[in-house]
């Protein structure tokens, strides 16, 4: 009970917010960052690549090195990468410098991702978890509503002859003239203040429970000869994919077929999509008390292809309204589809856990993929790998037997609750 600390949990959902302040800025920036290098469709491919890869390589060795050096060691790290990887594409904004800085900036988030789960469960208190894990994802949505909204506020106040004092602060560390990359500096005084309030941080010791832990070599060659492990595993690329996809490719596409300006429109429709996305998943809490997980997963699917076909061939006012719409659509993938691997496999969840979180890689692969076929046929067509992914996500609805079904409840009895509740 002594391990039980709001502070805490207060300060886990500030790194939250930090983790997706950053790691969804990519998407409105893609636009600009193409025009300052003039880079192909392919060589943009590889940044969100770049990012996404350090994920794909660093879930399960985090994991191994935080029960090894405990969670504040760990953190301090991270954020030390974090803090080295932005700097270094701050004082050199180079095209080389940015790909270096996200794959650093990546492993740095990788590592906070697999730390701040257990630690929430100890600081909230086990019987808490689920809501403050909803808590979580709300921060890290509100995040990425905002994120595009400092971009868009930043370019604007670096414009004017004179702006706020903190801007012009920024502005005179900008490099080359670049105003965007003012963002990244941004980034610096960001870690540095993580650094040092998690330094003064009494932490408490995380006992991790059995099915936390990562497992011995031998655990990992058990699972990955079980079919539904690379089912799962194949299901949390498809959805990382088609999630980071359309958030890096969305602003880009408006202002290729839209003429779009990608400081307002663009990054109004990136905030959008991130915001939807956090709706859908508090109405998603509600759905999944009332029909079965794998009904939701294929509605989601079905309607997700819908919403992209209009932002795919629509005309200009329907794409800036599907794309976001999209968000809110894929909201509940990535919680179900998680869900649903873990009730797939009796034992070994904590390294199954890793195994999953590898796939996150997804957002390296499929948005690389996007961005090759669009050098050769065209953003448009090459948005409809989207289809693929997301009939693979409805595929695993179809196909998904989980040992433990998600309980649910009819309308009648929901009612019923709430009335002898009041």
């Amino acid at each position: 009970m002594q391990n039980r600390s709001n502070f805490l949990v207060g300060i886990i959902l500030l790194i939250w917010f930090v983790i997706s302040f950053v790691t969804n800025i990519l998407g409105p920036l893609m636009p600009i960052i193409i025009d300052t290098y003039k880079l192909s469709l392919t060589m943009a491919g590889f940044l969100p690549f770049s990012f996404f890869l350090a994920y794909g390589i660093m879930s399960i060795p985090a994991g191994i090195m935080i029960e090894r050096l405990g969670e504040k060691k760990s953190m301090l790290i991270a954020f030390s990468l974090n803090l080295a990887g932005a700097l270094l594409f701050a004082f050199n904004p180079q095209y080389g410098m940015a790909l270096a800085s996200l794959f650093i900036i990546g492993i740095g988030m990788a590592m906070l991702q697999v730390i701040i789960n257990p630690l929430m469960r100890t600081a909230g208190g086990e019987e808490h978890f689920a809501f403050f894990s909803v808590m979580g994802q709300l921060v890290f949505g509100l995040a990425s509503f905002v994120s595009p909204f400092m971009y868009a506020y930043l370019m604007r106040e670096l414009a004017l002859p004179v702006s706020n004092p903190l801007v012009n602060a920024l502005g005179g560390l900008v490099r080359g003239g670049l105003h965007w990359t003012a963002l990244y500096w941004l980034f610096g005084f960001i870690f540095i203040g993580m650094l040092l309030l998690l330094g003064f941080l009494k932490m408490p010791r995380v006992e991790l429970k059995e099915d936390e832990k990562a497992g011995a070599a031998a655990v990992y060659r058990q699972l990955l000869q079980k079919r539904e492990v690379w089912l799962f595993f194949l299901g949390i690329v498809a959805y990382v994919g088609t999630e980071q996809s359309l958030a890096n490719w969305m602003s880009e596409f408006l202002k290729r077929y839209h003429e779009v300006d990608p400081n307002k429109g663009g990054a109004g429709a990136v905030a959008a999509f991130w915001g939807l996305m956090t709706i859908g998943c508090l109405l998603g809490l509600v759905v999944l008390k009332l029909w079965d997980s794998r009904v939701v997963l294929k509605m989601a699917a079905i309607l997700s292809v819908i919403a992209v076909s209009l932002a795919l061939f629509g005309s200009r006012d329907l794409a800036l309204w599907a794309f976001p719409a999209a968000g809110f659509t894929i909201a509940v993938m990535f919680s179900i589809v998680f869900s649903l691997a873990l009730n797939s496999v009796s034992m070994h969840h904590g390294s199954f856990s890793g195994i999953l979180c590898s796939g996150i890689f997804g957002g390296a692969l499929i948005p690389f993929v996007v961005g090759a076929l669009g050098d050769l046929i065209g953003l448009r067509y090459a948005l409809m790998v989207l289809y693929v992914t997301l009939g693979y996500i409805f595929f695993i609805a179809a196909y998904a037997k989980p040992l433990v079904d998600n309980k649910t409840i009819t309308l009648k009895e929901l009612f019923a609750s709430k009335q002898q509740q009041h």
